[in-house]
């Protein structure tokens, strides 16, 4: 009988998460900040879409045509499901790779993206996929792509190794793969507190491992035990997708994209004088031990004039996600947290914050007095977009054809929230892709959707769903085991949703 597995974890499911990374809409700022004309989205295929929790709320937050495989039966069927539930279109299935990507069926597509794919297969996969591309992905279209790298990995490699041995050859017969997890992640710490020589060479496993040990077993499952698992050199990446004709355009992590937060002064005189483009990403990825790159790929690179660039970025909408109240006067990089001047950012947030879509022309309009002109103020959206403050945004035709089904999968998710892990994302016909929501919070929309009228009916709601299923709200990393104490959290947390968030949520067409 054949492995339909290819070596990769299948007897849990994935995550039900959401990555922002894979919304076409964000290609448009990174690439015009880089100085290359963006692509049409058309048609877009993403490969390996797990739960298919993005591709469904791209697909019904967007016009864009969507096909996408995952080779888990279960996922894709709850994919499908999702897709149903909002008439989004989008044409999933749960092929393997090369099953897939020989169909005779397929667009060549302007987008395909793969999240947390490439690491974790085998060459021959990899070989497949990159011929995929060869043969798909227009002229002129981008590839999105995440991946663990080197050298961020290098300490922290064997370590892996040792867990996935653990889990293989010291788990009794019959064993499931999260007590497999636990029993490696457990002998990994006893070999370490041995004091280890490997340890003291690799000061930094020692924290990774403790961090790892307080994440998501089934996340873990898929992280590190399967069977292939390949960090690759930005160097190996590039010789890969150079023979799909594709070039690299810039990081799709927006935080990447600014020096200032990510390299000191004498790093960033080292680089420039680099002439390679190549090998200036290779020694940055040093500078920075970088161990997990998000990065877009373009098969034909169109450099743009100055003039062009700035009259698209001028063009560019863009919509405040977040309320002013939430906004911290931070931004995390490389270097660690640095301060926001607040004299440049407040009049920008200030003029965001009726959360109604701007263009970057209006918004410079409307700060005629800003220090350091457009460039501090490109900068400054660069900023709140890598902090999720601001999403890039449609055209309003676009966000009126695209509303219902937005709201038809969000009641969807939002059901499937009641009982089964949450996506933690609903979808947005202003933005086309996700806004981050909390299990709780999704279920308070519900309840609204279901006719409750008042906060205190809400948190009713929400207490009894919890308690039917033997569950108990957290606050701050901890159950809460008393019931009027649940009850009382849960009334707070539903004025506050009502008088702040959800004023947001109708302007973003989310609800």
């Amino acid at each position: 009988m054949s492995d339909w597995t290819g070596g990769y974890v299948a007897d849990i499911g994935y995550t039900h998460g959401y990555y922002a990374e894979l919304n076409p809409l964000r290609i448009k700022l990174a690439f015009l900040q880089a100085g290359y004309a963006f692509p049409d989205n058309g048609t877009a295929c993403e490969l390996g879409f797990g739960q298919g929790v993005s591709i469904n709320i791209h697909g019904a937050a967007t016009t864009t045509k969507w096909f996408g495989t995952d080779f888990n039966p279960a996922q894709a069927g709850f994919a499908q499901d999702l897709a149903q539930s909002c008439a989004n279109g989008a044409h999933l299935f749960d092929e393997a790779f090369e099953a897939f990507c020989r169909r005779d069926d397929l667009p060549e597509f302007d987008y395909i993206g793969l999240h947390g794919i490439w690491s974790w297969i085998s060459d021959q996969n990899r070989a497949v996929i990159v011929d995929f591309l060869r043969r798909k992905l227009k002229v002129g279209g981008v590839l999105y792509i995440s991946y663990n790298t080197q050298p961020g990995w290098a300490a922290m490699a064997p370590m892996r190794d040792l867990l996935t041995e653990h889990a293989e050859k010291m788990s009794p017969p019959g064993a499931g793969i999260l007590p497999r997890v636990d029993a490696a992640l457990q002998f990994a710490q006893r070999m370490l507190d041995t004091d280890a020589i490997y340890a003291k060479a690799n000061p930094i496993v020692k924290g990774r491992l403790a961090h790892i040990m307080g994440q998501d077993r089934s996340y873990l499952a898929h992280e590190y035990f399967n069977r292939d698992w390949l960090p690759m050199p930005f160097s190996r990446m590039a010789s890969w997708l150079g023979d799909a004709k594709l070039s690299y355009a810039c990081s799709s992590h927006y935080p990447d994209l600014l020096d200032v937060i990510n390299l000191t002064d004498d790093q960033k005189t080292l680089l420039a004088e680099i002439p390679d483009r190549m090998f200036r990403e290779t020694v940055r990825d040093f500078l920075t031990n970088q161990q997990f790159r998000r990065d877009y790929w373009v098969r034909g690179a169109r450099s743009l004039s100055m003039l062009e660039r700035v009259e698209a970025i001028r063009a560019q909408r863009v919509v405040m996600v977040t309320p002013l109240s939430e906004v911290t006067m931070k931004v995390a990089g490389v270097l660690g947290d640095a301060d926001l001047q607040e004299s440049l950012y407040q009049p920008v947030l200030r003029f965001l914050s009726d959360h109604r879509v701007h263009t970057v022309a209006q918004i410079e309009d409307a700060t005629p007095k800003l220090q350091g002109g457009f460039a501090s103020l490109m900068q400054i959206i660069l900023v709140l977009v890598g902090k999720n403050v601001l999403q890039p945004a449609q055209d309003k035709a676009t966000v009126d054809a695209v509303a219902e089904r937005v709201l038809k999968l969000n009641r969807r998710l939002c059901r499937h929230a009641r009982s089964q892990p949450a996506s933690l994302a609903l979808a947005s016909a202003v933005t086309g892709g996700g806004i981050l929501l909390s299990r709780v919070e999704q279920l308070f929309l519900l309840a609204r959707e279901q006719g409750a009228g008042e906060s205190l009916a809400w948190a009713q709601q929400v207490f009894a769903t919890l308690r039917e299923q033997g569950q108990n709200l957290i606050k701050d990393g901890k159950p809460i085991t008393d019931e009027q104490a649940q009850i009382d959290e849960l009334i707070a947390q539903a004025h506050a949703f009502r008088e702040h968030k959800l004023p947001l949520l109708k302007a973003l067409r989310v609800c």
